[in-house]
Formats: C-alpha cells, sequence, structure tokens
C-alpha cells in the first residue's frame, strides 16, 4: 500500500463549519482507502477535544507542523480539491515538492460541485 498523506479543507470561522470539511476529510479518507492506499489526514486526529483546536491560532500552527513533520515518509500527497485549494493546503504541497514527493489531485465523485 502507498502511504498517502490527505490534503483537504479544515479551516473555517465557525465550528460547525470545520466539522463540514471534516466530514469531507473522512470522505477523502474513504476514497484513498477504497484506492488501495494507506492515507493519512492529521488534521481529522488532532483537532479533537483535549488535543488541539482549529479555531486557535496557535494549535492550528502546532497540528500544521505536526502533520507536516510526517511528509517525509509520505509515497505521496492527495489534494483533495473539490472545495477548493485553501493556503494550509498550498503549504502541504509546497512541502511536498520540497521533499520532492508526488503531488496528486482528485475529487470526490459524489460531492455536489454546483
Amino acid at each position: 500500500m502507498l502511504r498517502v498523506i490527505i490534503e483537504s479543507p479544515l479551516s473555517a470561522v465557525t465550528r460547525a463549519a470545520i466539522e463540514f470539511n471534516k466530514d469531507y476529510a473522512r470522505r477523502a479518507m474513504k476514497d484513498s482507502l477504497s484506492r488501495g492506499e494507506a492515507p493519512y489526514a492529521s488534521h481529522l486526529l488532532f483537532d479533537q477535544p483535549g488535543i488541539l483546536d482549529e479555531l486557535s491560532k496557535g494549535d492550528r500552527e502546532l497540528g500544521m507542523r505536526a502533520g507536516q513533520a510526517w511528509y517525509v515518509c509520505a509515497d505521496k500527497v492527495v489534494v483533495y480539491e473539490d472545495y477548493g485549494v485553501t493556503a494550509g493546503m498550498r503549504a502541504g504541497i509546497d512541502i511536498a515538492t520540497k521533499y520532492n514527493i508526488r503531488v496528486e489531485f482528485r475529487r470526490i465523485d459524489d460531492v455536489d460541485n454546483d
């Protein structure tokens, strides 16, 4: 199995919007697994009660740094772009490029893109 880092939106102004983005990230993980990959999405792991709070700037930055530390172990980075590419996702793409890790862009078929 290829080790895949999932890039998808997380940051938002409200907790409800963050939860919407986390639902999308879970669908991205499922899509990746269905392709025979071993996905990792640090934003799903770290933004939990008792760990980090995405609404806190300091926690967000810490979570991003911790997630990006895993890039050197990845076979590729997959960017799920149904809802656009955010600044945080762009930072992940830049790290992947720095380490010569393949970057692939995807969409999930069942997402409404209107």
